[in-house]
């Protein structure tokens, strides 16, 4: 009896061989310079922005080029999936605009020609070439467990390998024929380890995308290659279906670089052609004392997606950032092309940076200001209602009750303006900084040694307050009261002799806008009055503090 028939003995039911398996997956038809890439999520529940880096990477590489980006779910690792998992990884991926060409629906329909695109359906693929491996020598089935009487030699094979450094030892590695039989007979279960040729001293060279040539110490380790229960671990998995689907380039985090070797010599071993690799940086926080640590969930709120949607981020803001964190150029570019969409902006694999980003919620910040401060007000508006229709209920019904009320609001120092107002990053905080048009404010920033002139200016302002026909005739009546009342209506006076002065035009106009707001800094307050109407302003105005 050969290895053939100790494979067959393993897989007595396979249904299809490995020829009519190629024959399901034939090449693509695409020249070389278009580039296959996937994202392949495991369903946890959970999006990382780690992991969505990946995939606006993945994402990237395959649109720049006009190739193939599909979507495939890594769910053999049944212990960590969590249910709708699929539906938290889909709502995330829909609201950043990724768009896959190929997928499977939410409801089980596969999308394109390279299914299943769930691994979880892909088990019979897997046994063909684990039957393969079987067959040629460079698999074997392990029937170790642990399990009373078992336990020593696992601990014998690890101790082995940890102090040696050498080839794993298996016991079950050169079972016979005969051996295996009787472990089928008994009801053994069993996984199929790769039956490595290295012994633990031989080099492995390999190429990333990023870092160039990269050499390493060859792996050694008899490695599960199938579980007990007949499903694949993540570098069999990987080997057969990027394969299968045809994917170019294969992007994940640089942590799998020490793991290479052994997926290179799965490659050899199963005579596939290498898939080139793209290890992209990992995504650094710095601490509060300065130094570096992996961006994590357990600590950093924004490492969940879901933050920047829960916090009204435009995600195209968020996509931006992102780009300045894979390629330094797009900053450059942005500058160069201040109105142009980013997915105009081109990289190749080997232009992203080999340096770990350091997330810095500021310059995400900065970046979603500029964007937001381009909106349209009606965009604005309509933008900050969508949020709102998610996340504030009561809300949404006000800016829809009030709706031109908050379009105006929206379009303060906006639309038109030569220098746009650039005080908002994110939807959330439109409620706090538009607060004075949903209540009268009740606290002031008002220091207290301007409160005897501030209340003396209100009292005389509100008098005769009536609702300007400009902002021109409105300055001009502030001006007119002011100057009455002891301020420097010229600015160069005020400043050549400010004792001589309760103080100029400006601090006349700071009263008022605290009256009416509340704050120091808004838009321009003739605009807020005229939102506000004249009744509700003169009521503000007649505020004593």
């Amino acid at each position: 009896m050969n290895n053939r028939d100790i494979a067959d003995l393993l897989f007595p039911n396979l249904a299809l061989t490995e020829g009519e398996v190629f024959a399901k997956y034939p090449q693509r038809n695409l020249d070389k310079s278009q580039i296959v890439t996937r994202f392949a999520p495991s369903p946890t529940g959970y999006m990382h922005i780690g992991n969505f880096f990946q995939a606006f990477i993945s994402y990237n590489l395959a649109k720049n080029s006009n190739g193939v980006f599909f979507l495939r779910i890594e769910d053999t690792d049944k212990k960590r999936e969590v249910a709708d998992a699929k539906k938290v990884l889909y709502n995330v991926l829909n609201r950043m605009g990724i768009e896959f060409d190929e997928y499977q629906t939410l409801d089980g329909q596969d999308v394109g020609n390279y299914g299943p695109y769930v691994q979880s359906e892909r088990n019979h693929l897997y046994h063909v070439f684990a039957h393969k491996l079987v067959s040629e020598g460079r698999a074997f089935p392990c029937f170790c467990k642990k399990t009373e009487g078992k336990e020593d030699v696992l601990k014998l094979r690890e101790n082995k390998f940890a102090e040696n450094d050498e080839r794993e030892y298996d016991p079950c590695r050169n079972l016979s024929y005969e051996e295996v039989k009787k472990h089928i007979k008994n009801g053994d279960p069993f996984a199929i380890r790769l039956k490595t040729k290295n012994e633990g001293t031989e080099r492995v060279k390999f190429n990333d995308l990023i870092k160039g040539d990269l050499e390493a110490k060859a792996n050694a380790k008899d490695f599960i290659i199938l579980k007990s229960d007949g499903t694949p671990p993540y570098p069999f998995a990987h080997a057969v279906d990027d394969t299968l689907m045809g994917t170019t380039i294969v992007v994940r985090g640089e942590e799998y670089i020490s793991s290479t070797p052994a997926h290179v010599e799965l490659f050899e071993a199963l005579g596939f052609k290498q898939i080139q690799y793209c290890h992209n940086p990992l995504i650094y926080k710095l601490n509060e004392q300065g130094n570096r640590r992996k961006i994590s969930k357990r600590y950093d709120p924004e490492a969940n997606m879901m933050y920047f949607f829960e916090n009204g981020y435009p995600t195209d803001a968020l996509c931006e950032y992102l780009l300045n964190m894979i390629n330094s150029g797009f900053e450059i570019w942005r500058k160069n092309n201040p109105d142009t969409d980013w997915r105009q902006f081109k990289f190749n694999a080997n232009e992203i940076t080999t340096v770990a980003p350091i997330f810095d919620l500021v310059k995400l910040n900065d970046i979603s200001k500029n964007i937001i401060s381009k909106m349209e007000g009606k965009t604005l508006y309509q933008n900050w209602l969508t949020w709102a229709e998610e996340y504030d209920a009561p809300l949404a019904e006000r800016l829809k009750g009030e709706e031109e009320k908050f379009v105006k609001a929206c379009q303060m120092d906006r639309d038109g303006a030569v220098k746009p107002r650039k005080d908002i990053y994110n939807y959330k905080m439109m409620k706090e900084n538009f607060a004075y048009l949903f209540e009268r404010p009740t606290e002031y920033q008002l220091n207290s040694e301007d409160k005897e002139n501030a209340n003396e200016f209100l009292k005389e302002y509100s008098k005769t307050f009536k609702m300007p026909a400009s902002n021109e005739d409105w300055f001009a009546g502030v001006k007119e009261i002011a100057e009455k009342l002891g301020y420097a209506a010229d600015n160069k006076l005020y400043k050549a002799n400010p004792d001589a002065y309760k103080g100029n035009t400006a601090k006349a106009c700071e009263f008022i806008r605290l009256a009416i707001t509340g704050t120091k800094n808004s838009p321009t307050l003739f605009t807020i009055m005229s939102i506000l109407g004249e009744e509700e302003t003169k009521a503000r105005l007649a505020k004593q503090f």
